[in-house]
């Protein structure tokens, strides 16, 4: 049985902006994070493909890896995820082929089969291209052939990227990716941060599906987990406002920019909206570090994962630090 001590624990990071903010200010801040949780002990920087939205600035995914994996030095960076679908495969394999060319041993390619936008921004993304979700399990095939060892008949290579076996994850919201992780012997992460109500199953469908590969020899999970440490229970609380806001607008459609916190959410949602929240953050971390380890522990009985990702989108850049800051020590023991 894992304990809490042998868990890895990584950032996941959606650059949030804030209202009255600036994308500049935004990936400024993403590398400033990377760097602190780089010194608190932290796996991995990963940052997620996202188009459309006023509140996420990490749309050119691999262009901000790479300004991400220049300012740190030991930390792996990586994507969580790029969204296959809108990419033809060969270009993403020169994108992170150059990365782990100049970041040698660093670079992670996480892999969704979504679009990360509404079809109308698909369509924009794609244009004459005709990929889609249906063809994920080729287009990941084929990737992951530009990375490996060219072969005596390949008529295209990925250059840089041939060769550089850069490492290939697979992530997910359902359990299409999980059983396709499991067959491919993939690492795998699953969306919890955003989508708790799957996980368990998609666990099971994984490690059931797993078969070893010359990259995982058992499977690998890791979880997504929403988080706000504070100090205090009342501080986390009050600073976790400004994520259901969030949350609140994505689900009705609105601009995503940070809002500040408030006092209370009397009267900004209705009764099926706090519920729809809660839903959507059922896994999230609010609270002092005690809080959040009593919680922790439990997650880690009920699924053995192997790495958990945490996200946190405060209002305040040293808030979220801060955060960061107090759950490396809860992880630490």
């Amino acid at each position: 049985m894992k304990r809490l001590s042998d868990i890895k624990f990584s950032t996941l990071d959606l650059v949030p902006v804030r209202e009255n903010g600036s994308a500049a200010q935004s990936l400024h801040n993403s590398l400033d994070l990377a760097q602190h949780v780089e010194k608190f002990g932290y796996n991995r920087f990963w940052v997620a493909e996202h188009h459309n939205m006023d509140g996420i600035a990490s749309s050119a995914t691999s262009v901000l890896l790479g300004y991400l994996a220049g300012g740190t030095s030991t930390i792996r960076v990586g994507s969580g995820g790029v969204m296959l679908p809108n990419h033809a495969p060969l270009v993403i394999a020169e994108q992170f082929g150059t990365l782990e060319s100049l970041y040698p041993g660093r670079i992670d390619l996480g892999l969704g089969r979504a679009p990360g936008s509404d079809q109308m921004t698909a369509r924009a993304l794609r244009r004459e291209r005709s990929g889609s979700a249906d063809d994920f399990p080729q287009d990941v095939a084929e990737l992951m052939r530009y990375l490996g060892p060219r072969t005596p008949d390949q008529r295209i290579i990925a250059m840089p990227g041939t060769g550089t076996n850069v490492p290939v994850w697979l992530l997910g919201s359902s359990l299409f990716s999980a059983q396709l992780a499991g067959e491919l012997g993939l690492p795998y992460a699953f969306a919890s941060h955003f989508a708790p109500r799957f996980m368990h199953e998609a666990i099971r469908v994984y490690r059931n599906h797993f078969k070893p590969s010359a990259v995982l020899d058992k499977p690998y999970v890791m979880l997504g987990v929403p988080l706000v440490a504070a100090d205090t229970d009342e501080q986390a609380d009050y600073l976790a406002t400004s994520v259901y806001q969030r949350i609140l607008a994505l689900m009705r459609g609105q601009s995503l920019v940070q809002r500040p916190p408030v006092k209370t959410m009397d009267g900004l949602w209705l009764p099926h909206e706090k519920e729809a929240v809660g839903d959507f953050l059922g896994l999230a971390m609010v609270g002092s570090p005690q809080k959040i380890r009593a919680k922790l522990d439990v997650l880690i009985e009920q699924t053995q994962a192997d790495e958990l990702i945490f996200t946190c989108d405060l209002y305040e850049h040293a808030d979220r630090v801060h955060s960061y800051e107090l759950l490396a020590q809860v992880m630490k023991g």
